[in-house]
């Protein structure tokens, strides 16, 4: 995924990488979260933004594939008698759009920046953890890479579609935050955590 990887400021820390088989289960977990999430951010846009039916049209499409992909990872969790549970969520959505400007078609255009970085990570990470994975999981992260940069391509052709300006400082100033809290470090390892602390 060299688009992908070209577009972000950073790699994913390898203490993060490590953390993946020590707690498969949790990674899994949010994982399917993730997922479900990102279903209910297209979702939001294509009810915020009624008067665009071609983002309607592209993000309903995007929402489906995504809550499919929360189909797979449940079936996964089912078929190695993992439970899925509540988990707190990492800080690092959240902490993206923090950013997000609140006028208009500014925010619409963060918002598309924002989606745009989250599918990439989520692309660079799924790539990241497949040689520490078993045969199964591996497969089956592979499989997800094609449809997870696309999605990233679909949001950031919109941030230029409706964007009255270069979006290129936007897309900075988001992947320099990006990069801040990727390899800095969390205490929960989530999907999208920076590296865990390390305890005694």
């Amino acid at each position: 995924m060299n688009e992908v990887n070209d577009f972000l400021y950073c790699s994913t820390p390898q203490a993060w990488i490590d953390a993946v088989a020590a707690d498969l289960p949790t990674l899994l977990i949010d994982h399917a979260n993730c997922e479900k999430k990102a279903a209910s951010t297209a979702l939001n846009l294509i009810f915020r933004y009624v008067d665009k039916p071609e983002l309607s049209m592209k993000l309903s499409k995007l929402a489906r594939e995504e809550l499919r992909h929360f189909e797979q990872v449940l079936t996964l969790l089912q078929k190695r008698n993992i439970e899925f549970e509540h988990v707190s969520a990492s800080r690092y959505a959240a902490e993206l759009r923090k950013g997000v400007r609140t006028s208009e078609p500014h925010r619409l255009v963060d918002m598309m920046i924002v989606s745009a970085i989250v599918e990439a990570r989520s692309c660079e990470r799924f790539e990241a953890v497949i040689p520490v994975l078993d045969e199964e999981l591996a497969q089956f992260y592979t499989s997800l890479l094609k449809s997870e940069a696309r999605h990233f391509q679909v949001y950031l052709n919109f941030a230029k579609k409706y964007s009255p300006e270069d979006i290129q400082p936007r897309v900075d100033f988001f992947l320099a935050r990006d990069r801040e809290l990727v390899e800095s470090e969390d205490t929960e390892f989530r999907f999208h955590s920076g590296s865990p602390v390390k305890t005694a």
